[in-house]
């Protein structure tokens, strides 16, 4: 089956924390024979910020971010039996999906897939012309990257006919141990574009610890944080490539993830980092948020922190044994239960089921 997936950027992570989530799905849908055209706009400077060359499992368009090519890209939905617009481009996001539906053959499938959903129902809320809101009626279903049972629960409440989360997860080809970078060596590292919505959690997990625990080092990767006011002992990065992603988990002590204000109250919304360090073999601390205990066992697996004291309490006692050992273990659960083959497997489960409905209507 074709896929018209139209995203942010497959090729680009600059600013585009949904890339590797786009990877790994996608590359492990054309492993089960699906044949895919991503559409990404020469936006936001990604193409000169690239990370991968075009891949051999998707065709790559890149178009100009004008509404002239954005009407050219959407004539050719009409070849695909799945028409994909996923959230967040960043421009045209109206006219790509309203252009999705509308150019979309009767018979193919229509897909909104949400990368950021906590953020787009918190907009489906307050605005009720939100376009989203209105579409779901002439889409046939809405994919989720996380939320779990209350974001499926609001999508169905909003009238979307049906809503299944496909989680993050790990691309063992991507994401594996390697050797230490001594470039990336720190007791923990945080690596996390500057958002408005991440920044003041940013500073109650990692910045304030970084001032307390003033005898150890702390890394700070992600685009954004150039001007910020740091402690000594915190030294910035800015843009890390996935490249270098193996190595800034491993390298560390222990690598932090922190979670974005509304994925936290949301829950079950597991960031790429997670998958990313465990797959590496890292040891992560990350902040609390319901549902953890579906991907990785709290002091097993994973250390969880409720706030910024948990996150010093963890850098004073632990050892290297019992960060390796942590890594280990996390390495072992993702890699049994949650690789992108895990999920590919669902979405086509999914989509074969949808289309099967849609057809005998």
């Amino acid at each position: 089956m074709r896929i018209a997936f139209y995203g942010s950027s497959l090729l680009s992570s600059y600013w585009n924390g949904a890339a590797t989530y786009y990877r790994g799905i996608l590359a492990a849908l054309a492993r089960l024979g699906y044949e895919i055209t991503f559409y990404e706009p020469d936006a936001f400077d990604r193409q000169s910020h690239r990370d991968i060359g075009p891949p051999s499992w998707a065709s790559v368009r890149v178009y100009p971010a004008t509404a002239d090519a954005v009407r050219g890209v959407l004539a050719e939905a009409a070849k695909a039996d799945i028409v994909v617009k996923a959230s967040g481009v960043g421009v045209f996001d109206d006219a790509l999906l309203t252009g999705a539906i509308a150019s979309a053959r009767p018979d193919a499938l229509r897909v909104f897939w949400d990368v950021d959903a906590p953020a787009t129902l918190a907009e489906m809320r307050a605005d009720p012309a939100n376009l989203v809101r209105q579409s779901l009626a002439a889409l046939d279903l809405v994919l989720t990257y996380g939320g779990g049972v209350p974001v499926v629960d609001a999508y169905t409440g909003f009238g979307a006919r049906r809503c299944a989360p496909i989680y993050n997860a790990l691309d063992p080809e991507t994401h594996y141990p390697v050797s230490h970078d001594p470039a990336f060596t720190s007791d923990l590292s945080l690596l996390a574009n500057r958002m408005p919505d991440r920044e003041a959690r940013a500073a109650d997990f990692f910045l304030q610890p970084a001032s307390r625990l003033t005898h150890k080092t702390f890394l700070l990767g992600g685009s954004g944080w150039h001007d910020a006011s740091v402690p000594p002992n915190v030294r910035r990065l800015g843009h890390v490539g996935t490249h270098s992603h193996n190595a800034f988990n491993v390298s560390a002590r222990a690598v932090l993830n922190v979670a974005r204000d509304n994925m936290a109250s949301t829950g079950f919304c597991p960031a790429t980092r997670v998958f990313e360090a465990a797959g590496a073999g890292g040891c992560l601390i990350t902040d609390a948020w319901e549902g953890i205990e579906m991907f990785l066992a709290p002091g097993q697996e994973v250390l969880v922190a409720r706030d910024g004291h948990d996150v010093v309490d963890y850098m004073s006692t632990l050892s290297a044994e019992a960060a390796r050992a942590i890594g280990k273990a996390a390495r072992l659960r993702v890699l049994a239960e949650h690789t992108y083959a895990h999920r590919a497997a669902l979405a086509d489960a999914v989509f074969r089921d949808c289309l099967m409905r849609k057809r005998a209507e």
